[in-house]
């Protein structure tokens, strides 16, 4: 069966691909420069035990190797090849696979924790849907699920990045908008953070850590 990918999957793919090496090196010491989100993902790493978890859209890898260091038995899945490359050069210990989080491969039920670090920021409205249920699927009874995104109203649409021509739309939400698609696709959300954007950065910035409710499985 031939399965058509959507034109926003490849063109994020694609644009991915062609700036991996300059994003990852701009943005190499984004988990040094912010104590609070590495603070929180300490915390996520408690709540995740001894995993397994993964992390959806890993890009380069520094989240999962953060919390690879921190313990946790993380693998991470992302479309670009590019990042991949990088990602497993730098973590040579960690899994890394290249997959979509449209199609997940993980058994049901099988993780104890996800990991969406700014990576839904790519996905459609309309489309959020499926990927929760997803995760959703993946995660067990009592699963912890990480989604930190851009806040806004507006979406910003690149056509340039680290002198590429580049398709890549940043769909920045609204906590309260990401947690009626959270609860809705059977999770609890536990806790909301919002900080205010450090340098160069154009927005405020969201977490939102939840848990998928046991009895969500029978509705």
């Amino acid at each position: 069966m031939i399965v058509i990918e959507p034109d926003f999957v490849t063109t994020t793919r694609d644009s991915y691909d062609k700036i991996a090496t300059g994003y990852a090196d701009t943005f190499a010491d984004d988990i040094q420069r912010l104590p609070l989100h590495t603070a929180l993902l300490s915390w996520f790493a408690d709540l995740v035990g001894d995993g397994p978890v993964l992390d959806v859209g890993c890009g380069p890898g520094r989240t999962t190797g953060f919390l690879h260091s921190r313990g946790v038995d993380i693998s991470g899945v992302d479309l670009s090849s590019g990042f991949l490359a990088i990602a497993r050069a730098e973590n040579p210990g960690i899994r890394f696979t290249q997959g979509s989080m449209l199609a997940l491969d993980q058994p049901d039920g099988s993780l104890a924790g996800l990991v969406a670090n700014y990576s839904l920021i790519h996905i459609p409205d309309e489309v959020l849907p499926e990927v929760l249920a997803g995760f959703h699927r993946v995660l067990r009874p009592r699963g912890w699920l990480w989604v930190a995104f851009q806040v806004g109203d507006v979406p910003r649409h690149h056509t340039e990045g680290f002198g590429h021509p580049v398709d890549l739309v940043f769909r920045r939400r609204q906590p309260d908008a990401v947690a009626t698609f959270l609860t809705e696709a059977g999770f609890d959300v536990r806790t909301r953070v919002v900080r205010e954007p450090e340098a160069n950065e154009p927005t405020p910035n969201a977490i939102l850590v939840a848990r998928k409710r046991p009895e969500s499985d029978l509705d």
